[in-house]
């Protein structure tokens, strides 16, 4: 095993800023893992390319250790928080019960909490290490996460020469001790929510749902939303707005004010400041960049009369100027910008202004922020 624990330890300093004697600890503990999974495996055994295996499996562990470090401590949570989530979400509800995507998430939240806590007791079991021990580094973090990963991704042996992966077995096992009323209990006040500022919000989670239909069919709004997720976070990113794309994530997350504030290492001013910039790029997304994606998702479409009922459709139609009817009609007829504005005898971009302020309106009243507006749903 030396040569593995000098690949190892060569890419740990060469890859990280982490001290020597940290490179050295995690290097020990990869290899001395390596080493036995390929004295136990009698696969390996009997292979008789043992050499090969351990390189293998050792590059395998440092890759998943780098990916976690390199996202840092954040963005790492966030990936292996999905990445779980992702696994056991079909598994956290008992069938009989029918609860909302909310409330199986506030279950999720619940189990994993706990299935860290096991994760870290085996972490320290399997390293010979003491009860207290905790990552401190980054580095060492990011050696916590990957073993989380792989420890949660393990096959465990079942009757009729079946497995399945341990965290599937202990999230069966969760949902099983959760009795009817519970589940009740926590479909409700997860629907009752807060207002997102103080403690747990009701928007859902990010990455979470972006994997989460991995393992069973994909509907077509997860599909939308998922896309609505990844044009966002390019807008934000291409306009080089990097804060707003990791508030974003962090929202999404469901995580409360105080806990984003605490990761980003902002004050509660500042926090706010950051998220009043994040609602100015998500506007201008929704209303200009990517409309029509945004509306289809939110079922608000042309061929919803932009989510508006028929009353607040006419409404809307009696308010907006005979310019802005006839380019809403030709928008209907799915003509492009280009098309459109030789038809108005003006440019793409008064074009493109004028149907950012159509979509206003429409938002107004669809918001119930217009006097005299029918009863609707937040957006």
């Amino acid at each position: 095993m030396e040569a593995v624990f000098k690949l190892i330890f060569g890419e740990l300093m060469q890859a990280t800023r982490s001290s020597e004697r940290k490179c050295w600890e995690i290097a020990t503990r990869i290899t001395e893992e390596v080493s036995r999974i390929c004295l136990e495996s009698q696969r390996i055994q009997a292979s008789g390319d043992i050499e090969d295996w351990s390189i293998s499996l050792a590059r395998h562990r440092l890759k998943q250790c780098l990916k976690y470090y390199q996202l840092g401590s954040h963005r790492g949570r966030v990936e292996l928080h999905s990445s779980l989530s992702a696994v056991v979400y079909r598994y956290i509800t008992p069938p009989q019960v029918q609860s909302s995507y909310q409330a199986r998430l506030t279950l999720i939240e619940d189990f994993l909490q706990g299935f860290y806590i096991e994760a870290i007791n085996a972490f320290r079991r399997e390293n010979q290490l003491p009860p207290t021990y905790c990552p401190r580094t980054l580095l060492e973090l990011a050696e916590y996460m990957a073993f989380t990963e792989r420890y949660g991704k393990r096959r465990i042996p079942l009757p009729g020469r079946r497995n399945q992966q341990l965290i599937i077995l202990r999230a069966q096992t969760f949902s099983q001790q959760q009795p009817p009323e519970t589940m009740l209990d926590i479909e409700q006040a997860a629907e009752g929510g807060g207002d997102g500022e103080h403690g747990r919000t009701t928007v859902s989670m990010p990455q979470v749902r972006e994997q989460m239909m991995v393992h069973q069919p994909e509907l077509p709004e997860d599909t939308l939303r998922k896309s609505v997720i990844k044009e966002l976070m390019q807008y934000l990113e291409e306009r080089q707005q990097q804060d707003c794309a990791d508030y974003f994530a962090l929202r999404l997350q469901d995580l409360p004010a105080s806990e984003i504030e605490a990761i980003l290492g902002l004050t509660a001013r500042q926090r706010d400041y950051l998220q009043q910039r994040f609602k100015y790029h998500l506007i201008r997304f929704a209303l200009s960049h990517s409309w029509e994606l945004v509306h289809q998702w939110l079922e608000a479409d042309l061929e919803r009369n932009l989510g508006l009922t028929l009353q607040e459709w006419q409404a809307f139609l009696v308010g907006i100027s005979p310019q802005q009817r006839e380019l809403l009609d030709l928008k209907q007829k799915k003509l492009d910008d280009r098309e459109i504005a030789q038809l108005l005898v003006c440019t793409p971009t008064q074009v493109q202004k004028q149907w950012t302020k159509i979509l206003e309106q429409a938002w107004e009243i669809r918001n119930n922020l217009v006097s005299g507006a029918g009863a609707s749903t937040d957006e």
